[in-house]
């Protein structure tokens, strides 16, 4: 089977590429960013057009996955982050979006309570996913850490 590429590549091309690339060759999102010396959240985020690569990282992730060196053009270049405002249908992505909503006031008193009035970057910020063994089932852990950014009184 051979994919068709359009003349001019977007954002949303090259995530078709990278999807159907990563499962022809089987490898997960982890291997992806080993072999590119990057984490697996941003690897993740980035080919789903959320991030940008840096230019030698996006360049590594075409060598990787076999695509064309267009792509590298288009995974380096600033994302235009628009997502659905719809309340979530996948129920992982659920979840998040139900944390998020019981205890997204609770974050921001705490972090108004310890740091003041401001908000978490989520451009300086760093993520990852673990699993935990639990007695009653394995656990999912996600850490998030954001630099700190104070609002600025006019």
């Amino acid at each position: 089977m051979t994919m068709m590429i359009p003349d001019i590549l977007d954002k949303e091309d090259v995530t078709v590429m990278i999807i159907a690339a990563r499962k022809k060759l089987g490898l997960k999102w982890a291997e992806i960013a080993e072999k590119i010396g990057m984490s697996p959240v941003f690897t993740h985020s980035a080919c789903m057009g959320m991030n940008a690569f840096p230019p030698e990282k996006a360049k590594a992730l075409c060598e990787v996955l076999g695509l064309p060196g267009e792509a590298a053009e288009v995974l380096a270049e600033s994302p235009n982050k628009v997502f659905d405002q719809t309340v979530p249908t996948d129920p992982c992505i659920y979840r998040f979006y139900e944390v998020v909503g019981v205890y997204g006031p609770t974050l921001k008193a705490l972090i108004h309570e310890e740091f003041g009035d401001g908000i978490m970057s989520a451009i300086d910020f760093d993520m990852s996913v673990t699993r935990v063994p639990h007695p009653k089932g394995d656990r999912v852990k996600v850490e998030m850490s954001g630099k700190y950014l104070q609002y600025n009184a006019w």
